[in-house]
């Protein structure tokens, strides 16, 4: 099927929001969230963690919070495991994560 001009303006205009999600921040100040998404970490549910953050930022408009993806993070009897920097402070691993637990871990970085 051929896309029409106003076809591919209206897939722009819905990708917006995540272009500016992924790009409107700073990377002294944001706050980023990494998913391990090797193949052990998908198997185990990754892709879900991954699109419940994504969505849930997305959902809630939250600015300087950045969701990313990676290979695999080498635990991988552990996964799904995210791993989260704030600035100023440590990185935290966490391991055997949910899409419920993603976003209460989210909820609670907002919120700090």
């Amino acid at each position: 099927m051929k896309k029409t001009i106003e076809d591919i303006n209206q897939i722009r205009a819905a990708m917006q929001s995540q272009i500016i999600l992924r790009d409107n921040v700073d990377p002294e100040k944001e706050i980023h969230i990494i998913v391990g998404m090797g193949t052990c970490g998908i198997s185990a549910g990754a892709r879900t963690v991954f699109n419940a953050l994504v969505d849930e930022v997305e959902a809630k408009e939250l600015r300087g919070v950045r969701v990313t993806r990676t290979g695999c993070m080498g635990d991988c009897e552990d996964e799904p495991i995210i791993e989260v920097h704030v600035p100023g402070k440590e990185p935290v691993v966490y391991k055997k994560v949910d899409a419920a637990k993603a976003v209460e871990i989210l909820a609670q970085l907002v919120k700090a």
